[in-house]
């Protein structure tokens, strides 16, 4: 059988029905810009998340750049970021003129809280928490820090829909949560889109304005903005699979579980959970060890089975970020993570059958 890492309509013929007649509604509509399908979805995923307000954007970066801009980061201003997250994250803060100051993550693949405070100085604006694979930061001692300096803390919540650190859920916690609802997320659209959530009226306001080209009344315009706006069918269909959210998140929950019990092999390191929180689970990542993780993606590729590296590049190593002069070396522990990890194959409605025979063959390979 050949199974791919991610199969996203499996999921979709699960609510099929729904997401035709909802769609076909909002083409009747006549209305496909920043209507009643945005307004709803906006009150509907603020109460889901629990916070006061939602703004749709077009896109997670979009959500970032946004966030970091209505916080005040301007040329100069430090923002500490997890050495191994993506490279949007570090994007959404230079395209303010921020600078990333980066750390490492910890044994749970996310930023080390025991070392954010030796990285903050007096240019320190802001802590960005990237709740990685599904899983949370540990927000209790980073917002204790936040507090003890006076900074900002954004979300980065584009990989935990739903995810819970004990009784919050992110993008509640911070000051700003910014989603991607890119359609591989837990709550994916079928196009690109996103969000800011966020419990301050100003910082909503704003973030409507600068969506809107910085425009509150129809063409008057108070600063500079862009075109960032969540559309109408977009916000739609995401009501409806909003409506599902909690029921996909215990069935990967289900799907992680297992691979859990049943993997089983001394060259492998499944993703370890961290206490007190609630793992959604947008990957399920393993860290291969012995420098073995080239060969078991080919072995799995010959054996039909998919794999993606979440990612095989540090920000520091990116090209994009050369400037920064940051070396091989730099950032040992995120470099170690880039060569070691895997996500394997993780989506709803997959089979018993075909996640019986990923076990099967990542617990034969001998390396």
């Amino acid at each position: 059988m050949k199974i791919l890492p991610n199969n996203l309509k499996r999921q979709h013929d699960i609510y099929k029905d729904e997401f035709n007649n909802k769609a076909v509604e909002v083409l009747n509509s006549g209305w496909y810009v920043l209507g009643n399908e945005v307004k709803s979805f906006e009150e509907e995923f603020a109460k889901y998340i629990g916070t006061n307000y939602c703004v749709g954007v077009a896109s997670g970066l979009d959500a970032l750049e946004l966030a970091f801009r209505i916080i005040g980061i301007e040329n100069g201003d430090e923002v500490i970021v997890a050495s191994n997250a993506y490279i949007a994250c570090v994007m959404g803060i230079t395209k303010n003129g921020g600078v990333p100051i980066f750390v490492e993550p910890d044994e749970y693949d996310n930023i080390d809280a025991n070392k954010i405070e030796e990285k903050i100085t007096s240019k320190t604006k802001a802590i960005l928490t990237v709740h990685l694979f599904g899983q949370p930061c540990d927000m209790d001692k980073i917002m204790g820090i936040a507090k003890a300096h006076n900074l900002k803390v954004v979300e980065d919540c584009a990989q935990s829909h739903g995810t819970k650190w004990k009784d919050q859920t992110c993008g509640a916690i911070g000051d700003i949560g910014c989603f991607s609802f890119y359609p591989t997320k837990g709550l994916g659209a079928f196009g690109d889109g996103g969000a800011i959530t966020t419990n301050s009226l100003e910082y909503a306001e704003h973030a409507k304005c600068l969506r809107n080209y910085g425009s509150k009344v129809h063409y008057e315009f108070e600063e500079v903005g862009m075109n960032s706006r969540l559309d109408e069918l977009q916000a739609g269909l995401l009501r409806v699979k909003l409506t599902h959210l909690d029921e996909l998140n215990e069935e990967r929950n289900v799907i992680a579980n297992k691979y859990n019990e049943e993997i089983n092999n001394e060259l492998i390191t499944p993703l370890k959970t961290r206490p007190n929180s609630y793992n959604t689970w947008h990957q399920y990542v393993i860290h291969v060890k012995d420098n073995k993780r080239d060969k078991l993606i080919e072995y799995l590729k010959e054996n039909d089975i998919g794999t993606i590296i979440h990612y095989p590049i540090p920000p520091h190593l990116s090209k994009a970020y050369k400037h920064l002069g940051y070396k091989v070396g730099d950032f040992p522990i995120a470099e170690r993570y880039a060569n070691e990890v895997i996500s394997i194959p993780m989506y709803n409605g997959i089979t018993k059958e075909e996640q019986d025979y990923v076990i099967e063959k990542l617990n034969s390979f001998k390396g």
